[in-house]
């Protein structure tokens, strides 16, 4: 983003939701950033930020090691929206009262809004939220008045205009909000004076400009996987560096069935992208560091660690490699717990990093944009959508996908029941198409009969979710007949398998990946 760019500023309290809400904000066209709540005034300052939102958080206000901030940003003049905990934050932050709630209120809600609120305008008087809370603001603070309530919470929003100060119980982040969109856009625009200034095509011509200061005459050596994002940052570097940029693949062994092919058929010397590409065939040697290792997150760092120390040897022989590209992305950098959000999974791109690596510095040229926005950014540098729209696939790749010990044998076995399924998925007439589904191989064994012989074999988990920012998912309704085909097709097909099963477990609770 440029430095005159209208931006509104995320205070992180601790929540999990808190990336929907910078994505919220940026689907109106206006730049948005989070930051835990550790961040000082004078950074806000600084930042001069249009609008500011307060984030939900597993804290109660009232308790002496909660998050809280100076009550001085409230007198900024500048706007404040707080969400859930950041609601009640605000309330105590001003001598309102917060306590436990007689009722406590999870999932989807029926709220009555008061409709003459700049924040509720254009919404329905009755209309359906997402709330997740045990403590409410029983007392709301001195110039505030009610604006929304429900059957057993009385402040389910609240605002002083006068002073530019909103807050609401629910989440308007989430989709299960069902006018959420709205009153977040109501905020930007109405409230903060925002005029949506911000795009994707701005973000590509502004990170080309800051990648050629940066990098300069130097080498840069990117880590290429052949994903989404891998691609889309390795096309940008090329366009701010050209030649100066060498593509390093590691085929570590874990990846799906073909993909190392089709990987080189794309960005190697056959391929249309002007890129030093080298292939690393490195599938035994992360085979023997994982032998033994059923930890899932100690099985991405490790992961992780050895792609560094390929790399680390690939720029020795290249010579002088300045600058490590990854292609992180923001959900990588929520999720690893690198605010003061709670830490999810460490990912091999900001997580799972050795203390120490030879590189002068680590470009993450995407680090700032959802998968949405990666894909946009992908079509405005060219990718064709065969690239653009793959289906995400994790860095640790298969390591992830595999419960428990990592070996050669289980990583066939889950590349052949992941081709069949994805198959049997692309070739069904369905009313809607999963956003991701994969296969991925449990740690169970069980007792099977083929033919007249005992079996004793894993058992396969198909997962296929709906999804459009990867931080919050819901099972896919992938028909009864298309499963059916998938299970006879898997167990007589792929050697060392007899049973499979079908995963329906959303995100939250669970994650997409089924480690």
């Amino acid at each position: 983003m440029t430095a005159n760019e209208e931006k509104i500023i995320v205070l992180d309290f601790g929540g999990q939701y808190n990336q929907l809400i910078a994505r919220c904000v940026r689907e109106c066209n206006v730049y948005a950033e989070v930051h835990p709540y550790t961040m000082s005034l004078d950074q806000i300052r600084d930042m001069a930020p249009k609008g500011i939102i307060f984030t939900g958080g597993p804290n109660s206000v009232y308790e002496e090691s909660s998050p809280h901030y100076d009550r001085a940003i409230l007198e900024l003049g500048i706007p404040v929206l707080g969400i859930c905990y950041g609601s009640q934050l605000m309330a105590y932050m001003l001598g309102g009262k917060v306590a436990t709630a007689p009722i406590s209120e999870y999932g989807r809600t029926r709220v009555d809004v008061d409709t003459s609120s700049k924040l509720f305008h254009g919404i329905e008087e009755e209309t359906d939220v997402w709330m997740s809370h045990t403590d409410y603001i029983e007392k709301i603070p001195d110039g505030f008045r009610i604006t929304a309530h429900s059957s057993v919470c009385p402040v389910a929003a609240m605002e002083d205009p006068d002073r530019k100060l909103y807050a609401t119980q629910f989440h308007p982040e989430v989709t299960h909000t069902r006018e959420g969109k709205k009153i977040i856009s109501n905020f930007v625009y109405t409230i903060c004076g925002c005029i949506g200034t911000w795009k994707i095509d701005s973000f590509v011509e502004e990170k080309i400009r800051q990648i050629k200061e940066t990098v300069g005459d130097k080498k840069a050596l990117c880590a290429l996987s052949g994903g989404v994002d891998s691609s889309v940052a390795a096309v940008l570097m090329s366009k701010a560096i050209g030649k100066n940029l060498t593509c390093v693949f590691v085929d570590h062994g874990l990846l799906r069935k073909d993909e190392g092919d089709h990987v080189e058929e794309v960005f190697g010397p056959r391929g249309k992208y002007d890129l030093n590409f080298i292939r690393v065939n490195a599938a035994d040697r992360f085979y023997r560091k994982l032998s033994g290792v059923e930890e899932p997150e100690q099985k991405r760092k490790i992961i992780g660690e050895e792609f560094i120390r390929v790399f680390e040897e690939q720029a020795k022989k290249i010579g002088a490699v300045d600058y490590l590209v990854q292609g992180t992305i923001y959900p990588d950098v929520i999720e690893s717990g690198l605010g003061k959000s709670a830490v999810i999974k460490s990912h091999h791109n900001v997580g799972g990093l050795p203390d120490c690596v030879d590189f002068k510095e680590i470009i993450e040229p995407l680090r700032m944009l959802f998968k949405d926005e990666v894909r946009r950014a992908g079509k405005e540098l060219g990718l064709p959508d065969s690239l653009v729209r793959r289906q995400p696939f994790p860095g640790p790749g298969l390591g992830v996908r595999i419960v428990g010990e990592v070996t050669a044998d289980k990583v066939r076995m889950v590349q052949e029941a992941d081709a069949i399924f994805r198959e049997e998925v692309d070739k069904a007439v369905l009313s809607e198409r999963p956003g991701q589904y994969f296969a991925a191989l449990s740690n169970m064994r069980s007792v099977g009969v083929m033919g007249d012989f005992r079996t004793y074999d894993y058992a396969v988990v198909l997962r296929a979710v709906n999804t459009t920012d990867f931080m919050t998912a819901e099972c896919c309704n992938i028909p009864f007949e298309v499963l059916q085909t998938c299970m006879r097709r898997i167990i007589n097909e792929v050697k060392g398998v007899n049973r499979v099963m079908f995963d329906m477990t959303s995100k939250p609770p669970g994650t997409i990946e089924l480690e």
